[in-house]
């Protein structure tokens, strides 16, 4: 016996009614569920999870909209069709504003009825996470074959303590897939730790990646033991490897050959055990022959490669990213989630994401700043997409968004001390104070993370 196409619930008070569509969505190999009003559907959907909800627009009590409305806000993502015998141009317009995924009226043709249903069941795939397979990968948002290959990889190469170099595109999800790794493998009660090679510069990499002693350099003013032996028993995920000074590449050599720690300015060295991970979106063999990156280094990182693909390779994982974006930005605001039209499907299906799945994120987050529109159009999007590709931030941006970052990292240093950050950035305490006003950045929040 074949498997079901889909699974519907069907809402309709109408007796006869709901007898010749179950007919008909049976004979086309749907399995249906039905339900007589709008509270027993909600009971039904307590239950057994569905793909699809048809409902009647006009029923005794709760109707066809709001029983919608009821759905949209408990179970975002499952498509609903409308149906009455009463249908209009401003009611088709209403529902479908309200984000209804399709308007039909009495007498229903069966063939208008299947194509929209076939429509409706491919959205509710594309916006629904894949069954869950251990909580090593929950985090990763993917249904594509190539993510799936790259997953059963991670997975193997995890058991092992072998390093890994992910390489993929700026955006791609590369931390994401260390992450992984990381709770796929023994380690998966340590720390992870993330760090951005790229993000500091060097004396702040060297300290931030080794610690330093009391006393070892103008404003350290107590021991900080590095991220190595933070990540004792874990792993440390050094992103952005390519980016690393040559002087710094040697040190980290002889780390991971000695598999132990010296701080800076110290005479004491501390044994580690810890699992690196890489990543990279620079060519390292372009770099090797460059005189940029030290090819023992890169042999020593590079026992296993997996290669994160861009987004235009699994274009099936777009509309599942999308609303994966979408539900994330609804919690964390406390706002009712919102929906993406078919064509606004469409649209981001045809996209070329040069920025990945980073970029994915910024489109929606911008269009849902833009729109309080509960159905994002298919416009919205092209607008948002126009915008995105034509975006270069400013040398003044740039430059802004650099003094924050650094900003942050010496206070974090300093464990929220202006004094001892003013003496790491070789500024005086006042014109320190200023560029922490400017940035909004307040002292008092890093010394609780300290």
């Amino acid at each position: 016996m074949n498997a079901p196409r889909g699974r519907i619930l069907l809402v309709d008070d109408d007796p006869s009614l709901m007898r010749l569509l179950v007919l008909r969505l049976e004979a086309e190999g749907f399995e249906v569920v039905t339900a007589a009003s709008g509270t027993e559907a909600l009971q039904r959907l307590r239950g057994r999870p569905v793909e699809l909800m048809i409902s009647d627009l006009r029923m005794e009590g709760m109707d066809g909209i709001e029983l919608f409305e009821h759905v949209q806000h408990y179970y975002p993502g499952l498509p609903v069709i409308i149906i009455t015998a009463q249908g209009s141009i401003p009611d088709a317009v209403a529902a479908t504003q309200k984000g209804v995924f399709g308007f039909l009226t009495k007498p229903i043709e069966r063939e208008q009825l299947k194509s929209l249903i076939e429509r409706a069941l491919s959205v509710s795939a594309a916006s629904r996470p894949p069954a869950a397979q251990g909580g090593w990968r929950d985090h990763v948002q993917s249904r594509s074959q190539v993510m799936e290959r790259l997953l059963q990889t991670a997975q193997q190469v995890a058991s092992s303590n072998i390093s890994v170099l992910i390489s993929g595109g700026s955006g791609s999800g590369k931390e994401l897939l260390a992450l992984a790794i990381h709770r796929a493998s023994p380690r998966c009660n340590g720390p992870f730790i993330p760090l951005n090679c790229g993000a500091l510069p060097e004396a702040l990499l060297e300290s931030e990646l080794f610690g330093h002693v009391k006393g070892a350099f103008t404003g350290a003013v107590s021991d900080h033991v590095g991220l190595f032996r933070a990540a004792e028993g874990g792993t440390l995920f050094l992103d952005e490897i390519g980016d690393m000074p040559l002087a710094l590449q040697v040190k980290l050599l002889r780390v991971l050959q000695e598999k132990e720690v010296r701080p800076v300015g110290s005479t004491r060295s501390f044994g580690i055990d810890v699992r690196v991970l890489s990543a990279t979106h620079r060519d390292l063999e372009q770099a090797m022959k460059e005189g940029s990156f030290r090819q023992d280094l890169y042999y020593r990182l590079n026992v296993v490669n997996l290669r994160v693909p861009d987004l235009r390779e699994r274009p099936e994982d777009i509309a599942l990213l999308a609303s994966h974006f979408l539900r994330r930005y609804a919690e964390e605001t406390g706002q009712r989630p919102r929906t993406l039209s078919p064509e606004a499907l469409e649209v981001l299906a045809g996209a070329a994401w040069p920025g990945n799945v980073r970029q994915l994120e910024n489109v929606v987050h911008q269009t849902l700043a833009l729109t309080r529109s509960p159905v994002i159009s298919a416009a919205q999007i092209r607008e948002a997409l126009a915008e995105e590709a034509g975006y270069l931030p400013s040398f003044n941006e740039a430059r802004h968004q650099f003094e924050r970052d650094y900003l942050v990292k010496v206070l974090r240093m300093a464990g929220g001390n202006v004094a001892q950050a003013a003496r790491i950035a070789q500024r005086n305490r006042t014109d320190l104070y200023k560029l922490l006003q400017r940035h909004e950045l307040r002292p008092e929040r890093f010394k609780s993370e300290e």
